[in-house]
Order: C-alpha cells, then structure tokens, then sequence
C-alpha cells in the first residue's frame, strides 16, 4: 500500500439535498393543523405574506388594494425611509410638518386605538367572529387534580395542624394511581422520631378513608382491600382471593382455586364477580387524557358516475395566502435603497417558496390518495375486511414518486370514507398467501377474520389456536400458529385457557 499526495480527475454522482428541498418534505409532512401553525408562524416572520381579507371579493392579485388605507404620492418631493426589523414601513412627507407631527404624537400616544390594518368586508368580520368564539367554547376547563379532591375532603375531619399538615403531605405523594408506595419508616427518613412516626400512621389512615375508595393503598392487594365495605357479599372469599388468589384469576385457574379453598365453583365466581366491581387504580381517572380531535385532511366522496373521488381539504389560511403586491412594486422600484430592495427580494421568494411548496404538498397529496382510493375500492363499497394488500412501493410506482414521499404525504394524515375515518397509513397492509393458490390475502382481513372466529366460538370450549389456524385455511386462508399467537396478541386476545368459562 502506497500513500501519495496528488490530484486526480473523478466522475461520480451524488444526491445533494439543497435547503428549500428540505423544508419541501417537511411542509408535504405537515397534517392540516401543523400546516396552519407553520403559516401562522411564517406570516409573523415575513411582512410579505399575506391574507386575503375577504376570499369570496379579493384574488391574489390584489395586493395593492391591502394597502388602500395608505395613501401615498409619487412626487420629487415623497421622501421614503425604511426599517428592516421587524417589519418595512412607509411614512409619507407631509406638505405640512405641523400637521404631520400632530399625527405622530397622538399615533405614539394612542397607539392602541388606532388600527392601521386596511377596511376589512362585513363577511371577514363575521368569519373571525365565529372562529374566535369557536375557540372560545372548545377550551377545555381545567380538571380536578386527585390531590386537591383529597385535599377538599380533609375539611369533613377534625383534625389537628400537625396531623392536618402530615395527611397533605401523604397525599401530595401519591402516584397516579392513587397508591402510597412507601414505608413509613422510608417516607419520613433517618432523623424520624416516634412521634412522628405515629403521626404519619395516623394520616394515613385517614387518607385511606377519602373518597375514591382505594387511595393510600401501597400495592394492587392493598387497594383492593381496602374498598371491600362492611355489608358487601363474600366479603370474606374476596379478601381471601385478593390476597392469595390473584394470580390464579388472571390465569382462569377457577378449578385450582377450588381445591386450594374449598369453596364451590358458584361461590368462587359470584366473589370474582364483585372483585370486578373494584377499581384496581382509583386514582387513575382523575389523570385520564381527554380524546384527540382528529380533522381529516382527505374527503373521499363518490360522484354521479359511481367513482370514488378524493378531496384535500386545506384549511382556509393556505387557501388564501399570497406576496403583498405592494412590496412587489417596491422591489422593482430602482428609487428604492439597494439594502432594502435585497431584503425584500429576499423576503419575497421565501413567501413565494412557500406557496409553491403548500400547492406541491396539495398535489402529492391528491394523487397518492386517489391512488390509494381507486386500489382499494372494495374497502368503501365493503367494509374493512375486504381491504387488499397494499404496499408503499406500489403507489409510489403509480404516482412516479419515491416511496419515502409516499410516506411522507401519509403521515399523520386521516381520510374521510363512507366507512368512517381512518388515517392513510390504515390502507396498506402486508399479504398472507392463500391456501388454495389464490389471490393473497390482506394481515388486517386476517386478523377481522380471526377476530370474528373467536367471537363465534363455545366460551365453555374455546378454540385453541391449532384450532384456529385449520379454520383459517379452511375459510382459505394460509397462516402459521405463531402468527396467529402474534395476531391475538395485538389484538388483545388471551389465550384459549384464558377465555375458557369454567362449568358450575
């Protein structure tokens, strides 16, 4: 091996991804909500982009008319000074100076009231209306912590400063699940004393005695103790199954249970009956996150020729956008400075890039959930078991994309169907072979197959899975144990011994 110092000529190629390119895939990325943030964000950052006021009156072309407020003369005399941050601003000379420093004082002075926007229509005042008020009513209020409902109850005790402040202590360590997993010893630490020690004893009792029923409790066992009430039935088979039994119930060992206790077959399953009625984390419901709001950003409706036809649905703000035609004619004004004409070139095609890149996402996105649509047709005239196999590769082929832009344009995007709204991602699923030869067969169709299977069977004799994989290829499909085990296991599905209703 050889090494020397030297030039030599090389042909090779290389994919070199430039910066607009990037923040191209990150736009087709975007879901409807995202992209509107993002144009939120760029129409603060760039005085160049704007809105139109009124869609149904205005077109793009009508920059000059944003800025009719304004009124401006081409004269020798016009004199034009310009600040590039934060944003570009036009003062014109006045013919007398006393009038126009009579303006400036009160525009310093009262500069909340005065609203230097143009005239808006009556239409784009009701429309901000209506959305501001939109806004309004879907903030959620802000729930109830687990901790303050506790704290609230403490009022119904008598209870001493010193015991008072111990039980706020226990219970702002709680864990979401309402548990207090601490020895006391641990909990108060080295330097405890006796008295405090029976201090912490006596708080916690009276945390295990606030409403929901449970809370304090160290463990599962412990929880479930403590909700058992005087009065309730079986009160003692449930204490008995709640502290040696649990293990057994989760693994549907109703006939081991019987032997170990002695109890009959009826007794033991109206006492699992009540340990149901039980709240294993009573805490829990006060941390529960309230459901996503899922905006589709695809509509599938069918025309009057029968054809399923996709819609994009783009919000209001990418439909609207558009450069400022105001500062257009300001850059191509030679009289203006060359530092404020570059700035605002440059402003200018940022604006500019983004409305191509919004219109090239509108795009990608139309044709690859068309091409999703016209393959999966059965799937809208059907149901969801009727779904084909799908695979990215293959739109990508029939749009003439990447299979990575593919991806990106499916990401986080939902689409509105007949059958309901599914996000695209749902649409393409691996194939399993057919027994008979045949057409392959979709996983998802596999799994409502096996689902609906399951659902059908004897509970007292439930299908085991070597049970079921003869099914499957009886109804022609192809499909090996362990994928059925996987399938079960995704759909959480417990096992045949599990599912099993034991006879009385």
């Amino acid at each position: 091996m050889r090494f020397t110092l030297g030039q030599e000529l090389r042909q090779e190629q290389k994919q070199i991804l430039t910066q607009r390119m990037i923040q191209s895939m990150e736009i087709l990325q975007l879901s409807m909500l995202q992209l509107e943030e993002r144009i939120d964000k760029e129409l603060k950052e760039n005085p160049v982009l704007e809105l139109d006021m009124d869609p149904a009156g205005q077109t793009e072309n009508s920059g000059e008319e944003s800025f009719e407020g304004t009124n401006t003369t081409e004269t020798e005399e016009t004199e034009t000074s310009f600040e590039y941050e934060p944003e570009i601003r036009f003062d014109s000379a006045s013919d007398s100076k006393e009038e126009f420093q009579i303006a400036d004082d009160f525009a310093q002075n009262y500069s909340d009231t005065i609203d230097e926007l143009p005239a808006r229509s009556q239409n784009w005042l009701e429309d901000q209306n209506e959305r501001r008020n939109d806004v309004f009513a879907n903030i959620p209020s802000p729930s109830q912590t687990l901790q303050e409902y506790l704290i609230e109850q403490l009022g119904w005790f008598d209870l001493s400063p010193p015991v008072r402040a111990m039980t706020e202590r226990i219970i702002n360590y709680l864990d979401p699940n309402g548990y207090f997993p601490f020895e006391l010893n641990d909990f108060l630490g080295a330097n405890q004393t006796p008295e405090e020690l029976t201090l912490a004893a006596e708080a916690l009792e009276i945390v295990r005695k606030l409403d929901p029923s449970g809370v304090g409790g160290r463990d599962l066992k412990d929880c479930l103790l403590l909700q058992i009430r005087p009065g309730m039935p079986n009160t003692d088979i449930l204490r008995i199954l709640i502290s040696s039994h649990l293990e057994d119930i989760s693994a549907n060992r109703l006939p081991h249970i019987v032997r170990v206790t002695g109890f009959s077959f009826e007794t033991i399953q109206e006492a699992i009956m009540e340990l149901r009625h039980l709240n294993p984390r009573p805490g829990a419901d006060f941390y529960a996150e309230s459901a996503a709001v899922i905006i589709p950003d695809v509509i599938v409706e069918k025309n009057d020729e029968g054809r399923y036809i996709v819609r994009i649905e783009e919000g209001r703000r990418s439909q609207q956008l558009h450069v400022s035609g105001c500062y257009r004619e300001l850059m191509k004004d030679r009289g203006t400075e060359k530092g404020t004409r570059d700035y605002i070139k440059q402003k200018v095609g940022s604006a500019q890039w983004l409305i191509e890149a919004i219109e090239q996402r509108r795009t990608t996105l139309r044709k690859v959930s068309q091409a999703i649509v016209d393959h999966q047709v059965d799937f809208f005239e059907i149901g969801p078991h009727a779904l084909k196999p799908l695979k990215m590769q293959q739109i990508a082929d029939i749009v003439g994309v990447h299979i990575t832009t593919v991806s990106r344009a499916c990401d986080e995007k939902w689409m509105m169907t007949p059958q309901g709204v599914f996000p695209l991602k749902r649409f393409f699923s691996g194939a399993l072979a057919a027994s008979d030869g045949g057409e392959e067969v979709a996983q998802d169709a596999v799994r409502l197959k096996l689902r609906e299977i399951i659902d059908k069977e004897d509970k007292h004799d439930p299908l085991s899975d070597d049970a079921l994989v003869k099914l499957l290829d009886d109804a022609g499909i192809r499909v090996a144990r362990r994928t059925i085990v996987k399938y079960r296991q995704i759909m959480n599905i417990p096992s045949s011994r599990k599912r099993k209703i034991w006879n009385t």
